[in-house]
């Protein structure tokens, strides 16, 4: 990042991050501000010359942030919206105003953005998939009935994660070695989720796997399965973000593993992106790795895509804890320990 520090001389205006809450995910709050705030200063900024905030769940409110960072002197947004109709509006709004938007983690559907960063969220989707079928035949689940879930249907992340684990399952489903029970609507509100999850088991309780799309969503539902008495290593759970309780639901046997995305090259990448556009200057092709095409507009956007990786007891410490995403004694207290020294986590 110090090597973008020339940029900074060269550039005018200030960058406005905007994440979207703090429900859908812990990451937002725990890495990406933090980051983010980390990045923009290693390239050049001052705590002037940048914000990073949250909107808190509220359209209203992410709208109302952009407009104010451009009042005030933003020349620059990296915004994740909570929707598209919301992202769509503020980039009409920054082009309206002189300012250009870096869509960050999810991509506005019909929206007018310069560029884009985020994880290959297909490739999140089948590790997702592929995590589960590995927990099938490792758990022996001889007749897996499978609740298949999604993330909020609005989210073009969410639709991108299902492609991904739709297309390994689905030809587990049509040659009948497993049978696709129930159907959820898909949300990132983990209350609502665990909602929908109730609802098909009590409808279906032969319901004896599930592809859950986020850690967030999995832990009420696991919590819900202890409850009932279900055994670990029996009932796969799969998740994604590598959160805290995803990782403690890992190692005591209740989930199968997490997609682990290291947030902190997501946060660097946007920066990055935010410190060319600022200055003027075509980000390079080293930086620009990928393509995405707007599936409203038709229009290709020139992205950063990175590559998550799938996180199990065999990898952990290599992962997560290696790259100090989460302390290994956060990680491994109180009856977590054994299970940590099972695994080889150290740290």
């Amino acid at each position: 990042m110090a090597a973008l520090k020339p940029l900074a001389a060269l550039g005018k205006g200030n960058v406005a991050a905007i994440l979207p809450d703090t429900v859908s995910s812990a990451r937002y709050t725990e890495f990406d501000a933090p980051y983010l705030t980390k990045a923009l200063k290693a390239a050049g900024l001052s705590t002037s010359q940048f914000t990073v905030q949250n909107a808190q769940g509220s359209d209203a409110t992410e709208l109302s942030m952009a407009q104010t960072a451009i009042t005030k002197g933003a020349s620059v947004l990296i915004m994740d919206p909570l929707d598209s109709g919301v992202g769509t509006q503020i980039e009409k709004y920054a082009a309206a105003h002189g300012a250009s938007v870096v869509d960050y983690d999810r991509l506005t559907l019909g929206g007018s953005r310069k560029y884009y960063v985020s994880f290959n969220n297909v490739r999140v989707g089948t590790l997702l998939g592929q995590g589960l079928a590995s927990c099938v035949t490792s758990w022996h689940v001889s007749k897996p009935n499978v609740l298949v879930m999604y993330g909020d249907p609005t989210d073009n992340n969410a639709t991108l994660f299902g492609d991904g684990y739709n297309a390994v399952m689905n030809p587990f489903f049509s040659s009948g070695k497993w049978n696709k029970v129930g159907k959820a609507a898909g949300t990132w509100d983990p209350p609502t989720a665990l909602t929908e999850f109730q609802q098909q088991f009590t409808a279906h309780p032969n319901i004896n796997a599930v592809l859950t799309p986020n850690d967030e969503n999995a832990a009420p539902i696991i919590t819900y399965l202890q409850r009932k008495g279900v055994k670990s290593k029996t009932f796969p759970v799969t998740g994604q973000d590598a959160t805290l309780v995803g990782l403690q639901n890992i190692l005591s046997g209740y989930q199968c593993g997490t997609v682990y995305k290291p947030i902190y090259l997501e946060a660097q990448a946007a920066a990055a992106l935010a410190m060319y556009v600022r200055a003027g200057i075509t980000p390079p092709k080293s930086l620009l790795n990928g393509a995405t095409t707007d599936p409203q507009t038709k229009t290709s956007v020139a992205s950063v895509l990175l590559t998550p990786e799938w996180v199990t007891t065999k990898n952990m410490n290599s992962t997560v804890i290696a790259d100090k995403f989460v302390p290994a004694s956060q990680l491994c207290s109180g009856k977590y320990a054994s299970e940590c020294t099972a695994a080889g986590i150290s740290g």
